[in-house]
């Protein structure tokens, strides 16, 4: 008979996140997560792991965050004890938000030190019951190989969430009989989600599908999650249905699509926020029926009928009851959903709704996001626009403020490619999230795009950029200001500016990324953009580009709070064309003279009646 294998807690740990597939940690060591931190360094030096060593705990779950989003595995950080794990409190409710799957461990003192008030303990196990999915304080190191098995299930099974790991001192160092537990061997009594859609739903749903002719499919971060584009992109062709996305679910849908909205609620497009206004039915896929998309519920699509797909119970029927309740998997119920559309066959009448296409392509064109052209400086929408243009299959992170619903509006994204802190909207996030997703995916361009207010929250991380030369690109849209709150100062309270104006006292950024040895650029004026733009992409390395934009731009659309979507701020119907006066493209921006019938610039269609700038 085989002898079991004296292993210690700490050897359990790093050992089973290997099977799990580990191949980064993300995290700051300290004194209660030594052990922890002496087999990392054994798994370093067998080339089976790489541990980033970030500035800050918060920095290492935000990155963990990111690697999660841009990959769909689990990411992981690691703190020590007392401030340490604290630290990590605000990635882990950025993550619990927006359902993204992450494992945190934390050091903790010694078993015999609970409950003492040693040094540097904290509860953190009741700390964060509120903002993750389960928690877990090991106080027998023989449960390591299993609690780190149903961590990874739990992450990323059902609706993913973060999972806590809180492993006292002793427990690491203490050996144990180690027995292995591979990834699919757990099995968790009672927690059995539903993947699978109800069929009779999903023929209630059918046939309201095809009965409507006005229908929209609102989709959320929930697709994107369970994959669901290529579905999402069939029921919307076969049905010729118009898509429109929230913030976390932008990219499940091909933004450069005829039947493309883009993004809906409080800055989502004009075209977008009518159409759910009329529409007849409403096809919610993997959506929560968040404050900032559908207000209080009361008069969102309130002249639709509903259907709400959506892996997590407590969601559906949560803010909007609906028609046709579906709990399922997005992806699975589509499946299921997408094999009777095939049996209909010839039946479906794609032509049911053209008229309401049409409609909703005229508002299009009489409300078409606006790019700003200043006689002097640069706008940020034109920055956000020439990056998209050059980089359009690029992963991109943001930080939170005017800066994210501008390039949410502008940045036509893939599934996965959009990466940004939507429930919590937690500024700091970017350049620790663009610090994960480029160290999950070396081989792809990573770009975040901050303002000068949110990068200041977390830009110690370029020293872990540096570090590693994380070859991550930086944009700051600096405007001197806390963006967002400066314009709902300007519009709501009497242009009263208290606490947000940043002229003073923030740093030169592109020196201070020359402290760090990363490389950097400063531009101002317009001519400066494209090749600013050119430079930073085609740089080998990491690179950071502080644009100066104008200082006093709004972000609009806007729908104020407790107002319905149909009634939006800063709505300009665009312009009939005079001689002689130039066209905005609607693509990428570039004015061109008014007889051109394509960009001169990227060569989109032009459409001759209208001015966008």
């Amino acid at each position: 008979m085989k002898t079991q294998q004296q292993v210690s807690g700490a050897f359990a740990l790093i050992d089973s996140l290997k099977r799990h597939g580990v191949k980064h940690i993300f995290g700051y060591p300290g004194g209660a997560n030594l052990p922890l931190y002496d087999e990392i360094y054994r798994a370093e030096q067998a080339g089976d792991l790489q541990h980033i060593l970030v500035r800050h705990e918060q920095g290492a779950a935000h990155a963990a965050d990111g690697y999660a989003r841009a990959t769909g595995k689990v990411g992981v950080c690691l703190a020590t004890s007392g401030p340490g794990a604290t630290n990590l409190v605000t990635g882990l409710a950025t993550a619990y938000l927006d359902s993204v799957p992450m494992v945190a461990i934390t050091g903790q003192v010694p078993r015999s030190s609970l409950g003492s008030d040693a040094f540097q303990e904290i509860d953190i196990y009741g700390i964060t019951l509120p903002i993750v999915k389960h928690s877990y304080l090991v106080r027998n190191p023989a449960d390591i190989p299993r609690i780190v098995a149903e961590a990874f299930y739990l992450a990323n099974s059902g609706r993913p969430g973060p999972i806590l790991i809180d492993i006292p001192k002793d427990v690491g160092i203490a050996k144990i009989d180690y027995q292995p537990v591979e990834p699919g061997q757990v099995k968790l009594i009672g927690y059995r989600p539903t993947i699978k859609g109800n069929p009779r739903q999903i023929h209630q749903a059918l046939k309201l599908i095809q009965e409507a002719e006005k229908p929209i499919l609102y989709v959320g971060g929930g697709a994107i999650t369970s994959s669901a584009h290529a579905e999402i992109h069939e029921l919307a062709e076969r049905f010729q249905i118009p898509v429109t996305t929230t913030l976390m679910g932008k990219g499940a849908f091909d933004e450069n699509h005829p039947l493309s909205l883009g993004m809906l609620g409080m800055h989502g497009t004009a075209y977008a926020n009518f159409a759910v206004t009329e529409c007849d039915l409403l096809i919610a896929l993997g959506v929560r029926f968040d404050d900032r998309v559908a207000g209080q519920g009361n008069d969102f699509a309130k002249n639709a009928k509903v259907i709400h797909i959506d892996i997590d119970p407590a969601e559906v029927g949560k803010t909007r009851t609906p028609d046709v309740p579906i709990v399922g998997d997005v992806r699975q119920v589509l499946i299921d959903l997408l094999r009777h559309v095939h049996e209909l066959g010839d039946s479906i009448n794609p032509e049911k709704t053209q008229a309401w296409c049409q409609h909703l392509s005229q508002l299009r064109l009489e409300y078409p996001l606006e790019i700003p052209h200043p006689e002097q400086g640069i706008s940020p929408q034109e920055v956000i626009v020439e990056v998209s243009r050059q980089a359009p299959h690029a992963f991109y992170t943001t930080d939170v403020g005017q800066h994210q619903m501008w390039s949410a509006q502008f940045l036509k994204t893939g599934p996965r490619r959009w990466i940004s802190s939507g429930g919590l909207g937690t500024m700091g996030y970017g350049i620790p999230a663009a610090v994960g997703a480029k160290m999950a995916l070396p081989h792809e361009q990573v770009i975040c795009i901050s303002g000068d207010g949110s990068f200041q929250m977390n830009m110690q991380e370029l020293g872990t950029i540096a570090q590693y030369n994380i070859g991550l690109k930086a944009i700051i849209l600096n405007n001197g200001w806390l963006g967002m709150v400066r314009q709902w100062q300007h519009l709501f309270y009497d242009d009263r500016y208290e606490a947000t104006n940043l002229e003073k006292g923030s740093p030169n950024f592109a020196k201070l990324a020359d402290v760090y040895n990363i490389r950097s650029l400063n531009i101002s004026r317009r001519e400066e953009l494209k090749g600013a733009i050119t430079e930073l992409l085609a740089y080998d390395g990491p690179m950071l580009l502080d644009v100066r934009v104008t200082r006093n731009e709004d972000c609009f659309p806007m729908v104020a709070p407790g107002h319905s979507n149909d009634d939006m701020m800063g709505l300009k119907p665009a312009i009939v064309e005079t001689n002689g006066k130039a066209l905005g493209c609607p693509s990428c921006g570039t004015l061109n003279p008014a007889n051109h019938k394509c960009c001169s610039e990227c060569g989109s269609p032009l459409t001759p009646n209208l001015v966008l700038a």
